[in-house]
């Protein structure tokens, strides 16, 4: 039955309205379209049933939505579509197919066992420019024998809407896609950066194995992780830290040889090892951990400076398997730490040694200075014994000038205990502590030591910080001079202004090449430069050989307010 021209303006109008509704469609799911799609086609054609067909790249079915059929018709038919007969027919033509009975046509091939019996048919395909994305299939038109000329063309015009809003769909699924892939990208990234950030701030080794671990665990949702650390004999990896759940079952083994174990392979391979099935995994050596219900160990190595300093697992429960891309973020990561502990162990090891050269030095010291000074003065008394005997006044001059010789060397002894003792600025003011370590010095050296200072309640507003950075300034420019300059004269002055409190020690002793002491190993100038460094402020050291030392040192009046 044909349409008069009022229905047919009606039905396309209806047409273009829907169609528009499509092309607009963006935040659905390709499948979501789809069914919108073959549902309108099946109301515009006044069809039974319906079906759309969207092809893959390489021109097969990659989907197939029906309308009209009810699930259990559906689970009755052996197989979906393969692309035979009318459909494969279509999926290669260019035409319409428009049939009054489908089995007249030599192209059919029939129904499955199961299928709904079917007799008009009605095929247009879903083009976009010179290529084929799909096909509209309706089948069995309702009041009337087979579809007309006149729904075949609004199908047709249904299809052109179709091919934009499938292309558009898919596009728009490509965007979102990459939209999570550049997420996830900036995270990792972000996650590198900030752990990669964290580590070059920390010399700690236990904070740094802390670290790693804990951000890791969060970032990838697991539920245990462990670090070993390669031992000094280069061949045993050592667990140093766990983090997570069941801690009893991995510490079951501590220790794994080189090339022993998952563990053991990761480090002799110095590549990652992922064991995605940890009860089919014979040579896995730790049962309590499978009998946990892990079932996924990925061990990374930690590699630093090219050497290797230990590895890195993390075990889940999950048996969703890691991507490649999170396989190559843990490596990352597993470089940065193993970097930071090497730089970690460097540190211990430069600090064991600069302890070693302090002993050395203050050993040379004693022995050079106080040893030698008292083995001078046994001789001295035992040529006074000798001369005793002979002119008494003379021997008790010589005893005389032994007891100012052991006087000096008590100085010297003081001067080094002195330097050794650690001090506290405790319960008492900046300035309280400055006057404390004056008297000490005034009584272990014998020299002449001032304080000039503003009164105790104009430093109230100085951060306890910033206060304990100065006299501890004060007490390494005071035992470097007892011990080093042996100044007669030592002048300590603290003065404000609007926003900093200055600190100036000067003494009159025998100076020194500053340039030469900077690179002396645990001499206190560095020291000095460190903790005046940390709260904000700086330090000017000047220096002349004969003439003395002044040491010049400011801190802000205020702490620094934190960034964000």
């Amino acid at each position: 039955m044909l349409l008069t021209r009022e229905q047919l303006q009606e039905r396309l109008i209806a047409l273009h309205k829907a169609s528009l509704e499509l092309i607009k469609i963006k935040e659905v799911s390709l499948e979501t379209l789809l069914e919108r799609i073959v549902a309108l086609a099946c109301e515009q054609a006044g069809a039974r049933y319906a079906a759309l067909g969207v092809l893959d790249d390489d021109g097969r079915l990659k989907h197939f939505i029906t309308v009209g059929m009810t699930p259990e018709e559906i689970k009755r038919i052996p197989h979906p579509p393969r692309g035979l007969g009318l459909i494969g027919a279509l999926m290669h033509s260019q035409e319409n197919i428009r049939l009054a009975e489908i089995a007249d046509d030599p192209r059919s091939v029939g129904f499955p066992p199961g299928h709904a019996k079917m007799h008009s048919f009605l095929g247009v395909p879903i083009r976009l420019g010179n290529r084929q994305l799909g096909q509209i299939y309706l089948t069995e038109k309702k009041d009337a024998p087979e579809f007309t000329p006149d729904d075949e063309k609004i199908i047709e015009m249904l299809a052109a809407y179709a091919g934009i809003a499938i292309q558009n769909a898919r596009l728009y699924n490509e965007l979102q896609q990459r939209d999570r892939s550049l997420t996830r990208r900036t995270e990792e990234l972000a996650l590198i950066n900030h752990v990669g950030a964290a580590l070059a701030d920390s010399l700690e080794l236990d904070e740094i194995l802390d670290m790693t671990l804990s951000q890791l665990l969060y970032h990838f949702k697991v539920e245990a992780g462990e670090i070993f650390l390669l031992d000094e004999d280069g061949q045993t990896l050592r667990l140093m830290l766990h983090r997570g759940e069941a801690a009893e079952a991995f510490w079951t083994r501590n220790r794994f040889k080189v090339g022993e174990g998952v563990v053991g392979q990761a480090a002799a391979t110095r590549k990652p090892v992922i064991v995605t099935d940890l009860e089919r995994q014979e040579d896995f050596t730790r049962q309590a951990i499978v009998e946990a219900g892990f079932r996924q160990i990925a061990c990374i190595p930690l590699i630093g400076r090219g050497e290797l300093a230990g590895v890195l697992t993390i075990a889940t429960r999950s048996d969703k398997l890691l991507e490649e891309g999170e396989v190559q973020l843990l490596t990352s990561i597993a470089a940065a730490a193993g970097t930071a502990i090497e730089n970690a162990r460097l540190h211990i090891n430069a600090r064991r040694l600069a302890v070693l050269e302090e002993r050395q030095r203050i050993g040379m010291d004693l022995h050079d200075g106080v040893i030698q000074s008292i083995y001078g003065a046994g001789l001295a008394l035992e040529n006074a014994r000798l001369v005793l005997r002979e002119n008494v006044d003379e021997a008790e001059e010589r005893i005389r000038k032994v007891v100012e010789d052991l006087n000096r060397t008590i100085a010297d002894i003081r001067a080094y205990i002195l330097d050794l003792q650690p001090r506290q600025l405790g319960s008492e003011n900046l300035v309280e502590g400055l006057q404390r370590l004056l008297a000490e010095f005034r009584q272990n050296t014998q020299a002449q030591a001032a304080l000039t200072s503003p009164r105790p309640n104009q430093l109230k507003d100085l951060p306890l910080s910033h206060a304990t950075a100065l006299f501890h300034i004060c007490q390494e420019a005071l035992a470097n001079a007892a011990k080093h300059a042996r100044p007669s004269k030592v002048s300590v002055d603290l003065w404000l202004t609007s926003d900093r409190v200055l600190l100036e020690v000067r003494d009159n002793g025998k100076g020194f090449s500053v340039e030469k002491a900077r690179r002396t190993v645990g001499h206190g100038l560095s020291n000095m430069m460190a903790r005046v460094h940390s709260v904000g402020g700086d330090l000017e050291i000047t220096s002349v050989l004969g003439e003395g030392t002044t040491i010049l040192a400011w801190v802000p009046r205020a702490a620094a307010p934190r960034s964000a």
